[in-house]
């Protein structure tokens, strides 16, 4: 009994401490993919315009205009994106779930051939598969996990993808705007606020994907700053030329 309780106590032990991030859930991509998008695209917006020698409020409107645009199109994009990704496995389940029910057996030999490759010996493998080929549901899981290597319960969202890309997005990108609309007259202080952001977004990925946090923000502000630079000597190139 003690021997029982003591692996029982292990278990639960390692049960607790052996847990993994959720890889598979349709918000992440999205929001960090927005968020970093918002940062760099809007500052990079802003910082071109701004090259050209423009007037304040057409900074802001500029600002503005590329945040809703951007979080708007972002949204769409993934919106679509994710829904033809489930669309294309939901046609691939009923494939599967069409040859569970015409042809079973060879369905159940290939999974216990499956197994065989695997290691399992080819008595146990065939029981294995027997067992598990007794409900359909299961049987169309087991298969797509295998064949597949999807979970059918645990595909992304469209809605959750859209909406996590929307409002990353629109977060990033309002990041360069705001000292303007606090009452900013120059350039600089969007610039600061927006690198920042970019770093901190950085840092954050780098806690969610265990590496490390001050490589991944300084990747992230090298990458905006350059992004942003580049397009500030651009515009005032285009402002000169024009002007």
């Amino acid at each position: 009994m003690a021997i029982i309780e003591t692996e029982a106590t292990l278990h639960e032990a390692h049960r607790d401490n052996h847990t993994h991030r959720d890889v598979n859930g349709g918000w992440l991509r999205p929001a960090v993919f927005g968020a970093m998008d918002g940062l760099v695209s809007n500052l990079a917006l802003m910082t071109g315009v701004a090259g050209g020698a423009v007037s304040q409020q057409t900074i802001v409107i500029t600002g503005l205009a590329g945040l809703a645009a951007g979080a708007f199109s972002m949204a769409a994009g993934e919106y679509t994106s994710v829904a033809s990704q489930r669309e294309l496995v939901q046609a691939e389940l009923d494939v599967e779930r069409r040859e569970l029910r015409k042809h079973p057996e060879c369905e159940e030999l290939e999974l216990a051939e499956l197994y065989v490759s695997r290691g399992v010996e080819p008595a146990l493998a065939r029981e294995v598969a027997r067992q598990l080929s007794r409900d359909p549901e299961q049987a169309l899981e087991i298969h797509a996990r295998e064949e597949l290597g999807i979970d059918p319960d645990d595909l992304p969202s469209p809605a959750v993808a859209a909406v996590s890309s929307f409002g990353a997005f629109a977060i990033g990108a309002l990041l360069p705007v705001l000292p303007y609309l606090l009452g900013a007259t120059a350039l600089w202080p969007a610039v600061l606020l927006a690198l920042t952001g970019l770093f901190a977004c950085g840092a954050v990925v780098a806690k969610v994907t265990a590496r490390g946090w001050m490589f991944s923000g300084l990747r992230q502000l090298a990458l905006g700053g350059a992004a942003a630079g580049v397009t500030y000597v651009l515009g005032t190139l285009i402002g000169s030329a024009v002007g």
